[in-house]
C-alpha cells in the first residue's frame, strides 16, 4: 500500500470520527423526525390500535364472501410515521389470504402524506389524503385505478375500495368494516435497546 493511500484512509478515518459526535448531537436535537411531521401524523391518530371485523370482496372468484380482517396500526420514531399492517384471513384455520404492510408519513417537503405500501408482491408510494372523517388514497391498476375511501364514525372504520377505468362507472371491490378492540404497544414496544 502507498503512503499516500494510507495517508487517505487516516484522513477518511479521522473525518468518520469527527463527525461521529455530531450525528449524536443531532440524534438528540431530532431524536425521529420533525415537529411538523409529529403535529400532521395526529390527524390520523384516531387508527392506532388493534382493529377487528371484515373484508367482503365484491368482483372475482368468492365475490360476496366475507373474510375476518384486522389490522394493526402504531406510530413509531416518535409519532413522525405510522406503521400499518392488514390480514384478511382466507380459510377455517385463519391462515392468511391476503396480508399487506404500509408505512404512512408526512413529507414536509412536498407538504402531504405519504404511503408506502407492500401486498401482494408490489410495493408502490402513494399520495394519501387526510379528511375531516378519515382518508383516501388511489393506486394505479391494470386498465384504470383502485380509489379507496375510509370514514372513521361512531368507532367504525369504513374502507371502500372502487376500481375506475376511464368512461366507465367506478365498480365495488372491497369493503372493509372494523371495530377497534384496543390499544397496541406495537411496533415501538419492548424496543432493543444498545
Amino acid at each position: 500500500m502507498s503512503r499516500s493511500s494510507v495517508i487517505a484512509m487516516a484522513a477518511a478515518a479521522a473525518c468518520l470520527l469527527l463527525a461521529a459526535p455530531a450525528t449524536a448531537t443531532a440524534q438528540d436535537v431530532l431524536p425521529a423526525g420533525t415537529q411538523e411531521q409529529r403535529d400532521a401524523m395526529q390527524a390520523l391518530s384516531w387508527m392506532d390500535g388493534e382493529w377487528v371485523g371484515e373484508a367482503t370482496i365484491f368482483m372475482g372468484p368468492g365475490a360476496g364472501a366475507g373474510h375476518p380482517h384486522t389490522e394493526r396500526i402504531g406510530p413509531i420514531l416518535g409519532g413522525s410515521i405510522k406503521v400499518i399492517e392488514g390480514r384478511s384471513a382466507g380459510s377455517a384455520d385463519g391462515s392468511p389470504a391476503f396480508n399487506a404492510f404500509a408505512i404512512v408519513s408526512w413529507d414536509d417537503a412536498a407538504d402531504r402524506y405519504m404511503m408506502r405500501s407492500y401486498a401482494n408482491g408490489h410495493a408502490g408510494d402513494f399520495p394519501l389524503e387526510a379528511t375531516a372523517d378519515g382518508f383516501s388514497w388511489t393506486t394505479p391498476a391494470r386498465g384504470g385505478e383502485m380509489r379507496y375511501v375510509t370514514t372513521f364514525k361512531d368507532g367504525e372504520w369504513v374502507e371502500v375500495g372502487h376500481f375506475a377505468m376511464p368512461g366507465r362507472d367506478p365498480m365495488k371491490v372491497i369493503e372493509l368494516r372494523l371495530r377497534r378492540r384496543g390499544a397496541t404497544d406495537w411496533p415501538a414496544g419492548d424496543p432493543v435497546i444498545p
